[in-house]
């Protein structure tokens, strides 16, 4: 399954809102610095769905705002 994420990084608390069935937008407190940010966030997911964070992989977006994570 892949879901797009608008990923907002510095943000003051940790969340994951749903926007759609494949549509997400995950705020996390880490800067996007040395991929900090980009570990934040599958942490985050890995929280939300309740699976393995090994289970998440960054399909697209790296250093984008906007990601393409695909779960297994």
């Amino acid at each position: 399954m892949q879901i797009n994420i608008k990923a907002k990084p510095n943000s003051r608390e940790e969340k994951v809102e749903k926007i759609s069935d494949t549509d997400f937008i995950v705020s996390v407190k880490e800067p996007p610095v040395e991929g900090k940010a980009n570990r934040a966030i599958i942490n985050a997911l890995a929280v939300y769905f309740k699976i393995a964070s090994a289970r998440i992989k960054i399909v697209s977006g790296w250093t984008s705002r906007q990601k393409v994570l695909e779960i297994k």
